[in-house]
């Protein structure tokens, strides 16, 4: 094996073998592959592209180049993964509404990505949470309560973190191939027997268009069945917040007014539309429409809520935290409104900006360094459509200083755009994708 004459037969269009593949996930988790051959390598890709059998390869290679987990309970384990939004808190509903359900959920999540909020971050907003738990105790929380919500351990896919940094300085972040055998490998390496993935497209979302979301999804699912986990996707709407909140601890209060207050609205329907996949695709379920039903059911009788205490106890938070969530989230010093300048309905809502804002006020890192302030963020952010009386409030902001504030109101007027004209809106869910 040769770090050269793969690189080369990759960009002369030649097609590596698992065994190639394999070796050259290893030398990138022990550094024996330099960055320069990491580099070249993904220029390769993102430039000649991979077949779909080559790209389910590498997805292997990167997932076998550290640990691999394993699971033995008494129902199906299973996940779920989004490529990332604004007020997308859908994991949190979701998690333990599948462990009411009866599934078991090892849920290997992110943090803060760009404009996009992460989980583990609003799970920290919790007082005493931890996510960064060992193997041993990982296991034993699942085991005990259905449904954990943790970080990668180092050894999980460390191939895909080192190619990652690695096409983050060398423009190769938007190929298709690395993308997929980015997301899947750390997927892969969980366990899971069943996957459902929720891939955006929107204002709010990476990939803008439907072409693009739906490129993306057929690649994922493709690759994780040619993988050996059956997967499907659904396409879903970023073209405003999922929730009406943005923010951390913002966003764990919207997860709560679901579970223990029965809030309906988006967050709500996409989690019982991705559980109805996955149940059903686990057959835990008939089919899709009786496992949507079963997870609407275990969050309006309350076992939903009942499974998220107990992993937020499981996992170091406070005892009986679904009875008495408000006392424990933290809170901004400063909140103002942002009023409407005009009268008209809210036309458009641009999600990025949005996701930008928080940043800024401190609920998300502009470098790796930066501490996350759990209390900042939106919240009461109108829907598109709402029709507004001029002065009417469009949404709230949380701040720690009022200068923070100031400069978020005029970031907020940029992103909403009133018009005369009542809007059409787009569905919230454009599709699933099966094979």
């Amino acid at each position: 094996m040769d770090a050269r004459a793969i690189i080369a037969g990759v960009r002369y269009g030649q097609t590596p073998s698992l065994e190639e593949l394999r070796w050259f996930a290893r030398g990138l988790a022990d550094q024996s592959v330099s960055d320069a051959q990491a580099g070249a390598f993904a220029m390769a890709v993102c430039l000649n592209g991979l077949s779909e059998g080559t790209r389910a390869d590498l997805t292997l290679a990167m997932r076998d180049s550290g640990d691999c987990l394993s699971w033995e309970f008494d129902g199906p384990v299973v996940d779920k993964h989004s490529t990332g939004g604004v007020g997308d808190c859908v994991s949190l509903v979701l998690a333990p509404a599948l462990a009411a359900c009866g599934g078991f959920v090892p849920m290997i999540s992110g943090r803060g990505l760009g404009h996009t909020g992460g989980t583990l971050d609003k799970m920290e907003s919790i007082p005493g949470l931890r996510v960064d738990l060992d193997e041993d105790r990982f296991r034993s929380v699942v085991a005990e309560t259905g449904a954990a919500i943790v970080s990668a351990s180092a050894n999980i896919a460390p191939a895909d973190k080192r190619l990652y940094a690695v096409r983050d300085v060398t423009a190769t972040v938007e190929s298709l191939d690395l993308i997929t055998a980015s997301i899947l490998s750390k997927k892969l390496a969980a366990g899971l027997e069943h996957l459902v993935l929720d891939v955006k497209t929107g204002s709010g979302a990476f990939m803008k268009t439907p072409e693009d979301a739906r490129a993306l999804a057929q690649s994922l699912v493709r690759t994780a069945n040619l993988a050996g986990c059956p997967t499907s996707a659904v396409i879903s709407d970023m073209n405003e917040p999922l929730a009406s909140s943005l923010g951390n601890a913002l966003e764990i209060a919207e997860v709560m007014s679901v579970l223990c207050d029965g809030k309906d609205g988006a967050l709500l329907e996409l989690s019982c539309a991705l559980g109805g996949v996955l149940l059903n695709n686990a057959g835990l379920a008939k089919d899709v429409e009786e496992g949507t039903q079963m997870i609407a059911a275990s969050v309006q009788d309350g076992r939903a809520a009942e499974a998220f205490g107990k992993m937020v106890f499981a996992q170091g938070g406070p005892v009986a935290f679904s009875e008495n969530w408000r006392r424990f989230l933290p809170e901004a010093p400063v909140i103002r409104e942002v009023t409407a300048p005009k009268s008209g309905y809210v036309s458009h809502i641009d999600g990025q900006a949005l996701g930008l804002t928080v940043v800024g006020l401190g609920g998300g890192r502009q470098v790796e360094t930066d501490v996350v302030d759990p209390a900042v963020g939106l919240s009461d952010v109108l829907r598109l459509g709402t029709k507004v009386k001029k002065g009417q409030p469009l949404l709230q902001i949380h701040a720690s200083r009022e200068d923070k504030a100031e400069q978020a109101a005029a970031e907020v007027r940029a992103a909403i755009t009133l018009s005369e004209q009542k809007p059409e809106t787009s569905p919230l869910i454009h599709e699933r994708i099966d094979a």
